[in-house]
């Protein structure tokens, strides 16, 4: 089945609680430049983002390597804060990260869900450009795991997981940092 290269975004040029939907600050520029380095070793058959520019902007280098674009994939975006305003979000996403997925709404519950289930139905090797809490989803299924935050992504670090059992598994984090949610 598929080997699965999961990118956190670059660091983004405002906060989750200052612009719904920024962009990457130079540093964020370098990283998914780095990321795009990394992979090259590996090519994937098939780039996937998530539809939000930081994401976009990330899998940028790696789409001018491998001389293919981005698919835009809804199911890997940012966690849906839905109806909340910029103000309300980093509270909010604060509260959600202290918590555990059973006790989340089933907005979020169907996001985990939905995105695991995209990963599980990948035919190829592919990389996958997103977000931080999206890749804490996906580390909690691949590990069982209740808690909303098991792993720390760095900005522009790679992810690893397959799918070749029909079950999505960790083969190895990405670099950690103490990092900014953004």
């Amino acid at each position: 089945m598929a080997r699965i290269y999961m990118v956190r975004h670059g660091r983004a040029a405002a906060g989750f609680s200052e612009d719904a939907d920024p962009g990457l600050d130079e540093i964020g520029h370098q990283q998914a430049i780095e990321a795009a380095q990394k992979l090259n070793s590996v090519l994937p058959v098939a780039i996937i983002s998530s539809p939000l520019k930081r994401a976009l902007e990330t899998a940028k280098p790696l789409e001018d390597i491998c001389g293919i674009a981005a698919v835009i994939e809804n199911r890997v975006a940012e966690v849906p804060s839905t109806g909340l305003s910029l103000s309300e979000r980093g509270p909010w996403l604060q509260k959600v990260m202290q918590g555990y997925w059973s006790e989340q709404s089933t907005e979020l519950r169907s996001w985990q869900d939905n995105m695991a289930n995209c990963l599980l139905d990948l035919p190829s090797d592919t990389a996958i450009f997103s977000h931080f809490i999206a890749i804490n989803a996906l580390v909690a299924v691949a590990l069982g795991k209740d808690q909303v935050s098991v792993c720390r992504p760095d900005n522009g670090s790679i992810t690893i997981f397959d799918n070749s059992r029909q079950k999505l598994d960790l083969v190895k984090l990405g670099s950690t940092a103490e990092t900014k949610v953004n």
